[in-house]
């Protein structure tokens, strides 16, 4: 399988590479980053991941790509497609999904990224649609589902894969269509 890489402005989403592990591994344990999740990740746990998302990439050419910046090379993050493993409510599906770095927030590269992996996803594996879903409370990256021309289908679902009760089993989910992504993209 021929692994893809794709190129923004200012970005390079790309296959992962041993040297991104410590990174990754920062990324994972920061408390601001992982906020919305259940919890931060021991370097372990983020190693483990790390395998799985290079693994799903090297299978179908495509996945969770760790992100650089052009100018400097630095780690941003990861953003990319993904297939969920929790029985989700509105499986199946493809999920774009990511996370950056603090460093990084605020200057636009969630959406720069994550509109070239649309663009992937509509363009090249022809997909009729793709989700993505957070807590209630994720503000931020709602927000960049809003940028990205998503619309909230779901005002709420209970995360399968989150306790019950937990304050951040409510999600919302939001998605896009091949047809309304190509209305604003032509």
């Amino acid at each position: 399988m021929q692994v893809v890489s794709l190129e923004t402005e200012r970005l390079v989403l790309r296959q992962w590479r041993e040297h991104d592990k410590a990174a990754f591994a920062n990324l994972n344990s920061d408390p601001q980053v992982r906020e919305f999740f259940l919890e931060t990740l021991s370097r372990i746990e983020s190693d483990a991941m790390f395998t799985r998302y290079a693994e799903f990439i090297a299978e179908r050419g495509w996945g969770m790509w760790a992100v650089e910046e052009k100018v400097s090379t630095n780690f941003v993050g990861v953003v990319g497609l993904n297939i969920p493993k929790a029985e989700m409510p509105f499986a199946p599906c493809v999920e774009i999904a990511w996370r950056l770095a603090v460093p990084y927030w605020g200057h636009g590269y969630a959406t720069e990224a994550a509109s070239a992996v649309l663009a992937f996803g509509f363009e090249k594996l022809k997909l009729d649609e793709i989700v993505a879903f957070t807590t209630l409370q994720n503000k931020r990256s709602q927000g960049v589902m809003k940028k990205l021309r998503m619309q909230k289908v779901l005002q709420e679902f209970m995360h399968p894969a989150v306790p019950e009760g937990h304050p951040l089993q409510a999600h919302y989910l939001y998605k896009i269509s091949q047809a309304d992504w190509r209305l604003h993209n032509k």
